[in-house]
């Protein structure tokens, strides 16, 4: 495993970190406590010490689940977010600050992370969506000011909104969010545009989340696969889309010269190509796809050819709103 700096925090994260909202036992259908338990030590034990949650997770199972796996170990680094009190993802436009994120409700909710992951402080707190019109509030700026004097989270960042990836430009222009994470992968390339230079000249932590478009770059998504009942990509793949994304993987395999199941470390790599990610972080559900997951950093970087092929599979997409 090699580790990052995750921008100006200092902190020395591993690359391949660990996405856990498919432990949650919300959504992603499937999980099992113990099995998750056994996910998390593998990762460890392979070096993964960045741990991504958030308290709309399962209303805190998956950072429970990090508190039983983890106890007080400090070398084990988390981040977590607090959820939209309207509980409206993504941030809707003109979205008022007070409905969102009320100071005192940003509180609460960090204090009952804190009890969930049986800790004092949390290494990153973010906000789990994004309205870049609240970059000028004043209530924004005290709500930061109070989280830093109760010492309760080391550094502030912020979960940028599906497909978003300059929402959230306003806010790192004031100099107060030390990390964003943001969805980046061989699909969605949009990040490169405008969010990733300016994260670099100014030291800003970078987490790259969805590295798999929710397993449409594993390839093991076909036309004929068939989700649990209940679980959100029975939606997220609906109507034509396992066709869609199936094509584009097997062009994929073809353009690389790469059978299906080398998609996986394809998919991080091609995260990991990019200077300025500091940690990509998959869900990993069983012990076999954290070591596998975990391995894909030791190969490093993508050759310039690869990634040259790759830039022709930019999608301009979302599965998550389009209907």
């Amino acid at each position: 495993m090699r580790y990052r700096t995750l921008g100006r925090t200092g902190l020395k994260v591993s690359e391949i970190g660990y996405g856990a909202w498919g432990i949650s036992g919300r959504q992603w259908i499937g999980a099992e406590d113990q099995v998750s338990l056994r996910a998390l030590a593998a990762a460890r034990a392979a070096g993964v010490n960045f741990f991504d949650t958030a308290l709309a997770y399962g209303d805190g199972h998956s950072e429970q689940l990090i508190a039983r796996a983890f106890g007080r170990d400090t070398e084990v680094i988390i981040a977590t977010k607090v959820p939209p009190k309207n509980l409206i993802w993504p941030a809707a436009p003109h979205s008022r600050l007070e409905e969102v994120f009320p100071r005192a409700y940003v509180l609460a909710s960090l204090e009952q992370s804190l009890r969930n992951l049986q800790r004092e402080t949390v290494d990153l707190v973010q906000f789990h969506v994004w309205n870049d019109e609240w970059a000028a509030k004043d209530e924004w700026r005290a709500t930061l000011d109070a989280i830093r004097r109760t010492g309760k989270a080391r550094f502030i960042g912020i979960s940028i909104n599906d497909h978003q990836p300059n929402n959230a430009l306003k806010a790192l222009e004031t100099g107060e969010i030390d990390c964003v994470q943001v969805i980046y992968n061989i699909f969605d390339q949009s990040p490169e545009d405008e969010l990733f230079p300016f994260c670099q000249e100014h030291a800003i932590g970078v987490i790259a989340r969805v590295p798999f478009d929710e397993g449409a770059l594993t390839g093991r998504i076909t036309p004929e696969t068939v989700f649990p009942s209940g679980d959100f990509r029975e939606q997220y793949f609906a109507g034509r889309r396992k066709e869609l994304v199936w094509d584009r993987v097997q062009r994929i395999c073809q353009d690389l010269h790469i059978a299906a199941e080398q998609m996986p470390e394809i998919a991080l790599r091609f995260c990991l190509s990019a200077p300025a990610v500091s940690t990509v972080i998959p869900g990993m559900r069983t012990p076999a796809h954290a070591q596998l997951n975990a391995a894909a950093s030791d190969r490093g970087a993508l050759p310039a050819q690869a990634l040259a092929k790759l830039r022709a599979y930019r999608w301009e997409k979302n599965f998550y709103a389009e209907d």
